[in-house]
């Protein structure tokens, strides 16, 4: 069977997404009862952090160990590869010592040369242009919470690698996205097109607009991120105007439905994309959310490992 990397949910079928929230669930059940299966004994896991991370390093590291397997911290500052050897060489090395690689870099180009060298499956922890394995937490929160029927989901904010991670879910999960985003902060228009032309097939809706009202009208989810992501910070203030009317208010959050769920990834910036008030009222499901990147990333992992 050929070799499976998790790089996009693009390369992924629905059927195969949801048996991969459902080991996660059924992992995570596990864990609560006490149940350690070593489903991964004695496999490693080799992390590359080009773009630090507190969710994605605690959820990879205490998954593999929960798994019964080994993860490895890479940085920069630990391997070649950030001092100039190339990225197939770096690829060929670390997977024939290796059995899986999580990577968490800048260009998605980097990631797609790394697994095409690869011998071993390779996990998109984030690049610029995705973050897939927030999604699969994502859909396992709605899931547990009984908000995965008939989704009907509002992104609010910038058109960044979580609005193309939440289009191309709902492109292949089947349900009504809509993206409001500042004029200039539009997603890429490849990938939009891309979700779009995967939706002809699921029955997805996928709309874009500039009115964050208009996309969260009826809406049964909401979500939205940080305006200003890592690397961005000499945009700033720039962002924070171009962003007004954009926070994720009580007054937004009044235009979807009253059992809407509120989602963000994290970390969270009150005051710009979300509210406090908004973000303590919906707490338990974010944290829920964040909780889930452990358990869903295992069902990831387990179900690569299996192919």
């Amino acid at each position: 069977m050929a070799l499976r990397h998790f790089l996009t949910l693009r390369d992924f079928t629905k059927e195969e997404i949801l048996e991969i929230i459902d080991l996660g669930l059924q992992i995570k059940q596990n864990l609560k009862s006490g149940i350690y299966r070593g489903e991964l004994k004695n496999k490693t896991l080799a992390m590359i952090f080009e773009k630090s991370s507190t969710r994605t390093r605690v959820s990879f590291e205490t998954g593999m160990f929960q798994l019964g397997g080994h993860a490895l911290f890479l940085s920069n500052r630990d391997i070649h590869l950030g001092r100039g050897e190339p990225v197939k060489d770096t690829a060929r090395v670390i997977s024939s010592m290796c059995d899986m690689v999580m990577i968490r870099t800048f260009e998605h180009s980097m990631i797609e040369e790394f697994a095409a060298y690869s011998k071993v499956p390779v996990i998109n922890g984030l690049t610029d242009s995705y973050h897939p394995v927030q999604l699969l937490a994502d859909y396992m929160t709605l899931v547990e919470h009984g908000a995965h029927e008939n989704i009907v989901a509002a992104y609010v904010g910038d058109g960044n690698n979580m609005t193309h991670s939440w289009m191309m879910l709902a492109a292949k999960l089947g349900f009504e996205l809509r993206i409001a985003t500042p004029k200039g902060y539009e997603v890429d228009a490849k990938i939009l097109q891309d979700a779009l032309e995967i939706a002809k097939t699921s029955g997805a809706v996928i709309k874009t607009m500039n009115d964050p009202k208009e996309a969260i009208k009826g809406a049964t989810v909401v979500t939205t991120d940080t305006w200003v992501s890592m690397g961005q910070e000499d945009e700033k203030e720039q962002r924070i105007q171009a962003f007004k009317g954009f926070m994720v208010d009580d007054e937004m959050m009044s235009l979807a439905q009253e059992s809407a769920k509120f989602l963000h990834c994290l970390p969270a910036y009150r005051g710009y994309e979300v509210s406090e008030e908004v973000f303590e009222k919906h707490s338990k499901i974010v944290f829920d959310e964040a909780e889930n990147r452990l358990h869903a990333q295992k069902g990831l992992m387990v179900w690569l490992a299996n192919k």
